[in-house]
């Protein structure tokens, strides 16, 4: 007797929970909930030939051939000093007070352009800022916060790997989405200024006056801004222009932040041998990930639990926005306890034909939902970027005051969501453009 598809899909989420808590890896924990349907569908020697299919298929997927590429250049310019220098400017060459919690900001948006990772922007910039700004006197939960919250610019910003796999999860342009998180990006690390300076206004004593140091030269401007202006006008120049895929524009990103490592960056033998082994450590898991995420999306569509929860959910004729704040709280809840990337295979399938059914633009979407993932890292007790930052600074740095120094950058991030679902422009203006 065939199962209903309500049945399914509460069957298949409960096994899937009670995997997780029992403390099975989330790729395991999704491909062996996804067994037991995948068995009555198809028998057991069709399943296994089906399943290798499909794994093979993920792997071998050209656009999937960026994420590597994106990755490796994440861990490049983390281990090299081409993060850490563009800090070092946008705190020592702007001489104004609070400088080094604007160039926390001005350094994660600059590096958010070259890297698509929430969590390598917070160690990377966080270890090179953390303890200058504590030396320096800034109040530890500004310190903490604006570090954590800088970090979630390199997942709006493109590249982003939450677009990316947004895209490939809805079938959308990768190109379209990362132009549309340029104009929301943008505003949100103007955003995040404003919080520090009105915490300045309202906390004087926790930021110091102006630092004074030597003056940079043009030359050393040049050789610390321009391979993240060059990486960067690669990435999103190509892509805008039509000049290149995402693919082939992160493949020659990567080829080009190899040879400025080496060149200016002061890249070792060592640091590009573990930027390898660390890519190929992310990659097993995001490859197991997506992989998984194929067996759970095959089993949800052959049920069709996409298609039938959408229409349950259109029969009780609700407001669009009313359907679109549920999806927000959801996610905002969620990522109290999941990290964004498994969210995004485990429930954007079941999620997104509802969002387009109620009559919202994908690509717009894209952005708010990217949104709702900045939140979640920075919401406990799974906030990756949280415990990255207290980490770097665990002998100074309590997890309570970096949740506190967060709570601001949070808040602004949902004035963000709110004038995205007032004006949407502001993210489908640029990819309209392009267009």
């Amino acid at each position: 007797m065939m199962m209903e598809w309500y049945e399914v899909g509460l069957s298949l989420m409960g096994l899937l929970v009670l995997l997780i808590f029992i403390g099975l890896p989330i790729p395991f924990a999704m491909a062996a909930a996804s067994l037991p349907f995948l068995l009555s569908i198809q028998g057991f020697s069709t399943s296994l030939v089906s399943t290798e299919l499909k794994l093979w298929g993920v792997w071998i997927d050209y656009i999937l051939l960026s994420v590597p590429l994106f990755v490796f250049l994440g861990e490049l310019i983390g281990r090299s000093r081409i993060g850490p220098d563009l800090y070092r400017f946008m705190h020592g060459g702007i001489r104004v007070r609070g400088s080094a919690a604007y160039g926390s900001i001005g350094a994660c948006a600059g590096f958010g352009a070259v890297c698509g990772s929430s969590m390598v922007g917070s160690l990377t910039i966080g270890g090179v800022a953390l303890p200058e700004m504590i030396k320096l006197g800034y109040d530890r939960r500004l310190s903490s916060g604006v570090l954590a919250a800088g970090g979630t610019l390199s997942v709006l910003l493109p590249p982003s790997l939450i677009l990316l796999f947004y895209g490939i999860v809805t079938d959308q342009s990768i190109g379209q989405l990362f132009i549309a998180g340029i104009i929301p990006g943008l505003l949100l690390a103007s955003l995040f200024v404003l919080v520090v300076v009105i915490w300045a206004r309202l906390n004087p004593a926790h930021i110091p006056q102006a630092e004074k140091g030597p003056k940079w030269s043009a030359r050393d401007i040049a050789l610390t801004i321009g391979p993240v202006l060059l990486i960067g006008a690669i990435i999103t120049v190509s892509i805008y222009a039509g000049i290149a895929t995402p693919t082939e524009a992160a493949g020659v990103a990567a080829l080009a932040t190899l040879v400025l490592a080496f060149w200016v960056g002061g890249l070792t033998k060592a640091a590009f041998v573990d930027s390898l082994m660390a890519t190929m450590r992310t990659m097993g898991y995001l490859g197991l990930l997506l992989s998984a995420g194929v067996l759970f999306g095959f089993v949800m569509n052959y049920y069709q639990i996409p298609q039938q929860f959408t229409s349950f959910f259109l029969s009780f004729d609700l407001s669009p926005y009313f359907v679109l704040a549920l999806v927000i709280v959801f996610y905002i809840v969620l990522g109290m306890f999941l990290e964004p990337v498994s969210m995004t295979f485990i429930t954007l399938p079941t999620i997104y034909p509802l969002i387009a059914a109620s009559g919202f633009d994908l690509i717009w979407f894209g952005v708010v939902y990217t949104i709702t993932m900045e939140i979640a890292v920075l919401t406990p007790p799974v906030g990756l970027n949280l415990f990255v930052i207290q980490a770097i600074g665990r002998d100074h740095v309590t997890i309570g005051d970096v949740i506190k120094g967060s709570l601001p950058f949070i808040f602004t991030m949902l004035i963000l969501l709110a004038a995205l679902i007032a004006y949407p422009q502001l993210a489908i203006w640029l990819p309209d453009l392009m267009s």
